[in-house]
């Protein structure tokens, strides 16, 4: 449920209330200064007296959540504002209000333009300066119409800078909500993080240790120690994958891959690319340790390092295997073995990017994957 604390839209609201009070006193001050010219003055006076009642009500429920959260109470306030400018006609007739006598409504009427314009943004104001456009062009039809273009420009401008102004700061609004949703994530992390730390990574540590020591069956119950140890650790330091404008963090989609072979080193900043190029390249990386495994050796370990150096994204996958030769990559490509060709080589060259190989016989394999940003 959105909070007051982190509404920004509130003070929106309350400018609202304040110019529907201040209106609706200017207009009875009007009304009051043209006393001698109102045909039917009783009638005026029961127009204020509605107008009154309406302000009341409209800027109760523009005071409350609910009202601020619900179109339909602006909407409202629109049908209910227009007739009382057509109770105009209770003071004036249509003939003296066409020939120049005033909508006793004045600016007033303008206060449905600018709660839509709060709830609903851009749209929202110029539907409601529309709807109060024509009801004003139906009273005072087409006699003076530099007096009523004048009035419809205020209208639209009013609806579409309350509009976008409300829409910026609906907008900043969310990403607070959001910022603050990460910065408690982020703390309760932390705190997990050292109770984690100082107590069942110990524990782990511990097992892992004594059972290599013992050996036997105890050795299998360390290496499982050794793997649950690692998950941990990446669970801890696992950042959240921030999703802005299609962008995510490269390093939160790595930081999973670590093993007990395998290590992962991003910057402590986050590396933001778009979506689409981010899982691209987790992909090659995957794949690129999946060669690891298959043709390195059965002790081979691997290093996946990210660099960012600005205009180019810089990846390695490193290990310390039994190597190679590049004319047994090119051999295995031609003997149909596609995977690195296709699955790294592939997707980084779709990307924009360049693949550079380094590999020698017991001195394991390299592979760099550089892409621009």
């Amino acid at each position: 449920m959105e909070r007051d604390d982190v509404d920004l839209l509130q003070p929106l609201w309350r400018a609202l209330v304040a110019f529907r009070a201040i209106t609706w006193a200017f207009a009875c001050v009007g009304v009051w200064t043209r006393w001698t010219g109102i045909a039917h003055p009783s009638g005026a006076v029961a127009q204020m007296a509605v107008m009154g009642v309406w302000t009341l009500i409209s800027s109760y429920g523009y005071s409350r959540r609910w009202g601020r959260r619900n179109t339909r109470l602006a909407l409202a306030d629109l049908v209910i504002t227009a007739a009382c400018m057509y109770a105009t006609l209770w003071a004036q007739p249509l003939l003296d209000i066409r020939a120049g006598a005033s909508v006793l409504t004045s600016v007033w009427a303008a206060g449905p333009v600018l709660a839509l314009a709060i709830a609903r943004g851009r749209d929202g104001g110029l539907v409601g300066a529309a709807t109060i456009s024509l009801a004003l062009l139906s009273l005072r039809g087409l006699e003076h119409p530099s007096k009523i273009l004048s009035n419809v420009q205020l209208l639209l401008v009013a609806g579409l800078v309350v509009g976008y102004a409300a829409t910026t700061m609906r907008q900043a609004g969310a990403r607070l909500r959001e910022a603050i949703a990460t910065e408690s994530a982020t703390a309760e992390r932390l705190r997990l993080s050292r109770s984690i730390h100082d107590g069942v990574l110990q524990v782990l540590a511990q097992v892992q240790r004594r059972g290599t020591a013992i050996g036997g069956e105890a050795t299998e119950l360390a290496a499982l120690a050794a793997e649950q140890e690692v998950a941990l650790r990446t669970l801890m330091s696992t950042r959240p994958a921030v999703a802005e404008d299609n962008q995510v963090d490269l390093c939160s989609l790595l930081l999973p891959l670590a093993t007990t072979r395998v290590d992962v080193v991003v910057p402590a900043t986050q590396v933001l690319l778009p979506a689409s190029t981010a899982l691209e390249l987790v992909a090659a990386v995957k794949e690129a340790l999946s060669n690891v495994s298959k043709h390195a050796g059965p002790d081979a370990r691997s290093w996946v390092t990210v660099e960012d150096i600005g205009a180019e994204i810089v990846l390695s996958v490193r290990d310390d295997g039994v190597g190679t030769t590049p004319a047994r990559l090119e051999q295995a490509h031609t003997d149909g073995h596609l995977g690195a060709s296709q699955s790294i080589r592939g997707r980084i060259t779709d990307l924009g990017g360049t693949v550079t190989v380094r590999t020698a016989p017991g001195e394991g394999t390299e592979w760099e994957l550089v892409i621009s940003r």
